[in-house]
């Protein structure tokens, strides 16, 4: 049997129509451009606005603003772990209960969990973290639907930007582990991967849980080394399990030392009952 393509084949007046169909719907949030006077620029009005030196300016103030207040907030975590996933996997979905047992684990090792804040995965890993009586943070993004701070977490910090935001889920973590998700996480997951890779940042390990869900991640992975893409060995820091002990033990044993040290373990028996969801 044939397999349909993702995204079937469209007419260029077919993709026309279609995005129009989307800014009528949706609301455009305009692509900015250098100001023009020519008569082309009437016809692209609904797709421009012309941006300002003035305008520019403020964009920059409120972007310094976001940086200082993550900064901020953020300086004096102890050691901690990221965890990245979809906001769709409610409770009673089995990658819920995973991320609730990751941040339970992350707990008890002794790690600060953080998340981007929102429901799902995010809320799972931060409510294992707190039922661990571990410390747990959110960085929330401000999205038109208003995506509100989870109730699991014991600080949550706002971002308008996205690049922002994504600076410091990085930024204050020695590891990612990464749940099943998507565009989003997917974003979030390869800015870790190009960071560790470019030597940018760690080496820190990169953690996938599911493996089912990231099986075909992986043979497109290995599809791009044997296109020579880049070499096998640059993945090393990655690991795909579906045991939060595992993941969580394998982060441990790659830190220093010096740095497992720092450490403060919670005791198995803090905490409320054992997840159940």
């Amino acid at each position: 049997m044939k397999e349909e393509p993702i995204v079937a084949r469209v007419t260029a007046e077919e993709w026309e129509r279609g995005w129009h169909r989307t800014w009528k719907r949706l609301g455009f949030v305009p692509y900015e451009l250098p100001p023009d006077d020519s008569p082309a620029a009437e016809e692209r009005e609904f797709l421009t606005q012309p941006r300002s030196a003035e305008g520019e300016q403020q964009r920059l103030r409120r972007i310094q603003e976001e940086f200082e207040r993550g900064f901020r907030a953020l300086a004096w975590l102890g050691p901690a772990v990221t965890v990245f996933g979809s906001a769709r996997f409610g409770e009673g979905h089995s990658y819920y209960a995973l991320a609730r047992e990751v941040g339970r684990e992350l707990a008890r090792a002794g790690f600060v969990t953080i998340t981007g804040g929102g429901p799902g995965v995010m809320e799972a890993a931060n409510r294992g973290a707190r039922e661990a009586g571990g410390k747990s943070y959110g960085l929330n993004i401000m999205l038109p639907h208003e995506q509100r701070p989870n109730p699991y977490v014991d600080a949550s910090v706002e971002f308008r930007y996205f690049f922002v935001r994504k600076v410091m889920l990085v930024k204050y973590s020695c590891a990612y582990i990464v749940l099943p998700g998507g565009l989003g996480t997917l974003d979030e997951l390869f800015e870790a991967a190009t960071l560790i890779q470019c030597r940018k940042i760690g080496p820190f390990p990169l953690v996938l849980m599911g493996e089912r869900f990231w099986e075909s991640l992986r043979r497109f992975g290995h599809d791009m080394v044997n296109q020579g893409t880049f070499d096998a060995d640059e993945l090393g820091f990655g690991l795909v399990t579906d045991s939060a002990v595992e993941a969580v033990d394998r982060i441990v044993h790659s830190l220093p030392a010096s740095f497992r040290k720092r450490l403060t373990p919670v005791a198995r028996g803090r905490g409320a009952a054992p997840c159940t969801g």
